[in-house]
């Protein structure tokens, strides 16, 4: 086998394949998501959305319910879909990076999940449970690793 094939940065933390693992599963979910978003199509959607919002809101009015369905139509889930899979392009090139302990990777995953801290914040503030507060403690954990692997990588 050759050993050029693979030859891990020896600067980089050695949390960073748990983390390339965890936004590559995240990059095949919203991937997933997309073709399934796809596969429904718009009407299907509109059924469900519909089937969601009387029983959610059972007083809620024609008016209200009309509102989303002329939101639903198959250009906004298309430009859904384009959104979903730029998302997913973006976690799986970020696990590969990581995978291969390439420095961008690691800003790239800091910056994006740094990004989400105010979100969870105020998800906690609003919906406090242990849900959020998991949310934020991975959160919190991402960030940091990556971030002591961009300043060890700095130091030596």
């Amino acid at each position: 086998m050759d050993e050029t094939a693979y030859n891990p940065d020896p600067k980089a933390h050695p949390g960073l394949h748990a983390i390339a693992l965890f936004e590559g599963a995240k990059g095949v979910l919203a991937l997933a998501f997309a073709g399934g978003l796809l596969a429904v199509g718009p009407h299907r959607l509109r059924d469900a959305v519909q089937a969601v919002v009387t029983r959610l809101i059972p007083d809620a009015g024609p008016g209200a319910i009309s509102q989303w369905m002329e939101r639903i139509n198959p250009e906004s889930v298309h430009v859904a879909v384009l959104i979903i899979a730029v998302y997913a392009g973006m976690r799986l090139l970020e696990a590969w990076g990581l995978w291969q302990a390439r420095a961008w990777a690691s800003w790239l995953g800091c910056i994006g999940s740094a990004a989400y801290l105010p979100l969870d914040v105020y998800a906690l503030y609003h919906h406090p449970g242990w849900h959020t507060w998991a949310l934020l403690i991975v959160n919190l954990v991402i960030v940091w690793v990556l971030w002591r692997d961009i300043r060890r990588r700095k130091r030596i």
